[in-house]
């Protein structure tokens, strides 16, 4: 038996919310919609069961009504923290649904803990989700150390980038020298004036 590649995720899914009936019946409102997630180049679709289940669904067979797009690279910052939707899901289409979506995503911590709980012990899954979270924030973290050293290099050593006390007697000086164009500029009318 061969099994098939496009029902993983939604049976993932359905494995997190089998014993959360608060989950299911919040998505048994929008039963019979159909969402897409998209995590470039992969694309995976679902169809919202009557009893809060996802289905794994086809492009082909309907047009999703709605579709979520995440970027890879944003993906582990997503993951380590949900409320950030906004900033790194592209929604399109039912906002309803969206808005359903996006409340549960908020919980992914929960249910993450709660797999680690169940398969660890309460403590060591609490420390294990803990780590897996920190990990997750790593990229950007990092990110942000290597940004702001390579800000650090170019102004300090290779003094590419002017300081905020440089920068501003630059722009005291030009507007200096912008107003001793505008007097030149004056005498020199008037002179042409006289001639």
């Amino acid at each position: 038996m061969m099994m098939d590649v496009a029902t993983i995720p939604a049976g993932l899914a359905n494995r997190m919310l089998r014993g959360e009936t608060w989950a299911r019946d919040k998505l048994a409102l929008h039963a019979g919609r159909v969402f897409s997630v998209t995590v470039s180049p992969a694309t995976a679709v679902f169809r919202i069961g009557a009893d809060g289940a996802l289905e794994s669904a086809s492009v082909t067979d309907t047009a999703p009504d709605l579709s979520l797009s995440i970027s890879p690279l944003n993906v582990a910052a997503f993951l380590a923290d949900p409320r950030q939707w906004n900033q790194y899901v592209h929604e399109d289409g039912d906002a309803a649904l969206g808005g359903t979506l996006k409340e549960l995503a908020q919980t992914l911590p929960w249910f993450v803990e709660q797999a680690f709980a169940r398969a660890l012990g309460p403590i060591a899954g609490q420390r294990v989700a803990d780590a897996g979270r920190q990990l997750l924030t790593f990229p950007r973290y990092a990110a942000e150390r290597v940004a702001e050293s390579v800000a650090r290099y170019a102004r300090d050593e290779a003094q590419l980038i002017a300081r905020g006390d440089e920068l501003r007697r630059l722009t005291e000086q030009t507007s200096e020298i912008a107003s001793r164009v505008d007097a030149l500029a004056a005498r020199v009318a008037a002179m042409s004036n006289r001639m």
